[in-house]
């Protein structure tokens, strides 16, 4: 990997700052390269409110939302609530469907999320002639929709309004719906645009307690789905985000809804779960039921009232999650043989196809095959009938939404984020589509987008590491994009004597290190294993590392998570 480290701060600054806070000048620093730079912002950031939510009705369009709701609930029809299959859309589902009948005691609620395989992402034509039999004339939905131009119209023809929640780039034409909610919408001055789709949802329904002049305190046991969907969906954890998840993450330590709670009990209960622990624990399992089997088992955990039925939903999605984990396993295998055996290691990008991958794990392979080739990534299997359906991913700094602009002539559709995509395709395209990406790619991504890049935030000698510094620190999460865990470079580091190789095939490192003037620290590096012999030659070395807390047989103690090791 390449290191960088961030320029810092004029020293004056940083100590006067460090001084007027009482903290660390390490702390000042970090605080700094956030744009935390006055007393009034540390004490907002440190001290998130709920006050600091944006008025919903700042987003264009919600007053059209909220009035075509209420009228809904006043005439007693019939509403859908519709969303995508992933954890975004099922938490939002959630969110919207148990507000409506718990909060606003309205009981005429479906709930649809699209079958993967049938019906593919988005809003479908099945979904509209199901709610036209179940005579629904009005959907909501949520995490897609903005680019259902048709789809909206044909709905329409049967008489079927929508509102969309989405937060996905808009076309060129917006759907014509009754209100279209899009922070990212170029034409909506809302002044926070990288909500997710759960977010989007919960502005809606924000909006409409302030419209039923209905306590804001109703809302916060929904702050969970809205902090799982934070997570999952990669957006940034800065402003109102950040406060979502913030407080997201109280009610999941706190008072966590049964679904929740049947996954945490086979965690360890002493620890305060984090966003990572959400991301990598709860989330995955919560999307397994929409990649092996159907997503509405998602929904029936989310919204279980009883946690022995939870308990029991939970078991099936447990199930669905240990099939899709041997399903991205031995496709991910293919996948990197493929690339081998047609000699691409050296291209630009990364694109295979295999008819028989699952389609509930292709945006997971694509994500494995780019820790191996650092490079955007498409992962294609059979659709249906002659198509093929790929999840995209890219790396760092390049565009990959972008990238699939340049290619749409060979694209039947395609959707999604700056590093996130999906798309479909007629086979028959396939080959000249492969041969264009790359061609775009190629001619655009930036020679240091080519190498992983670690950007240490700061230096840190391991004597400044304690109990008082790790506290602060641990109060600048909730972590994630746009307030990453900060990474910290230490140099000159040495074996303390009791660095060896751990686990299967002694693939990874347990170090035991220090600095001259330093007391020993524990830390683990992954996939490292081969650096054993390199600390336990009394050479020193650099580390890049984040800080973590390890808890063992009742024991709490700081530990280094490297990221990587060279000779100093």
């Amino acid at each position: 990997m390449r290191w960088s480290i961030k320029p810092k701060h004029d020293p004056e600054t940083v100590n006067a700052f460090a001084r007027e806070l009482g903290i660390d000048a390490v702390l000042s620093q970090l605080l700094l390269q956030r744009g935390i730079d006055t007393f009034d912002k540390a004490r907002n950031f440190f001290r998130p409110s709920m006050d600091q939510l944006h008025d919903p009705f700042l987003m264009q369009d919600m007053n059209l939302a909220v009035e075509r709701i209420l009228t809904a609930m006043e005439l007693g029809e019939s509403i859908m609530v519709y969303g995508d299959y992933d954890v975004d859309g099922t938490t939002s589902v959630t969110l919207m469907s148990t507000f409506l009948t718990d909060s606003l005691g309205y009981d005429r609620v479906m709930t649809y999320i699209p079958d993967r395989y049938t019906e593919g992402y988005g809003v479908s034509y099945t979904g509209i002639d199901v709610a036209g039999e179940k005579d629904v004339s009005l959907i909501i939905a949520l995490d897609c929709g903005v680019k259902a131009v048709e789809k909206v119209d044909y709905a329409k023809r049967k008489g079927i309004d929508f509102i969309i929640c989405d937060h996905h780039r808009p076309g060129k034409k917006l759907p014509d719906a009754i209100a279209v909610l899009d922070p990212k919408r170029t034409d909506c001055n809302y002044p926070y645009d990288e909500l997710c789709g759960c977010g989007v949802g919960f502005k809606l329904a924000q909006a409409l307690c302030q419209a039923q002049q209905i306590e804001r305190e109703h809302l916060t046991p929904y702050l969970d789905l809205v902090a799982t969907a934070i997570g999952a969906d990669i957006v940034p954890i800065t402003g109102e985000n950040r406060v979502l998840c913030y407080f997201g993450m109280q009610v999941i330590n706190s008072n966590p809804r049964p679904g929740f709670q049947a996954f945490i009990d086979g965690m360890d209960k002493k620890k305060i779960l984090s966003v990572r622990d959400v991301v990598f624990t709860i989330a995955p399992r919560i999307n397994a039921a929409g990649r092996m089997e159907h997503a509405l088992g998602a929904v029936k955990l989310l919204t279980a009232k009883d946690l022995d039925e939870a308990r029991v939903i939970a078991g099936d999605i447990e199930n669905n999650n240990n099939d899709r984990k041997e399903s991205d396993r031995s496709a991910t295998q293919e996948a990197l043989q493929q690339i081998e055996d047609l000699g691409e290691q050296d291209r630009s990008t990364t694109v295979v196809f295999h008819k028989k991958w699952h389609k509930g794990v292709i945006g997971i392979v694509a994500s494995r095959l780019i820790e191996t080739y650092y490079r955007p990534t498409l992962v294609f299997t059979r659709s249906n009938g002659d198509r093929l359906a790929a999840s995209a991913r890219s790396v760092k700094g390049f565009d990959v939404y972008n990238a699939l602009e340049q290619c749409s002539e060979f694209i039947e559709q395609f959707g999604g984020h700056k590093y996130a995509a999906g798309l479909t395709l007629k086979i028959d395209q396939y080959d000249a589509f492969k041969a264009r990406f790359e061609e775009v790619v190629t001619a655009t991504i930036h020679e240091k987008d080519k190498e992983e890049e670690l950007i240490a935030d700061s230096e840190l000698n391991l004597r400044q590491i304690d109990a008082r510094f790790y506290r602060v620190l641990k109060q600048l999460a909730p972590f994630g994009p746009g307030n990453m865990r900060p990474m910290f470079l230490s140099q000159q580091v040495y074996d303390a004597g009791y660095t060896k190789c751990v686990g299967q095939d002694d693939a990874h490192l347990k170090l035991n290190v220090k600095q001259k003037d330093s007391q020993p620290i524990n830390g683990i590096a992954f996939s490292r294993g081969s650096d054993c012999e390199l600390l336990k030659s009394k050479k020193p070395v650099d580390l890049m590392y984040i800080l973590d807390e390890n808890h063992w047989n009742g024991n709490v103690s700081i530990e280094l998570m490297v990221r990587d090791i060279r000779p100093s």
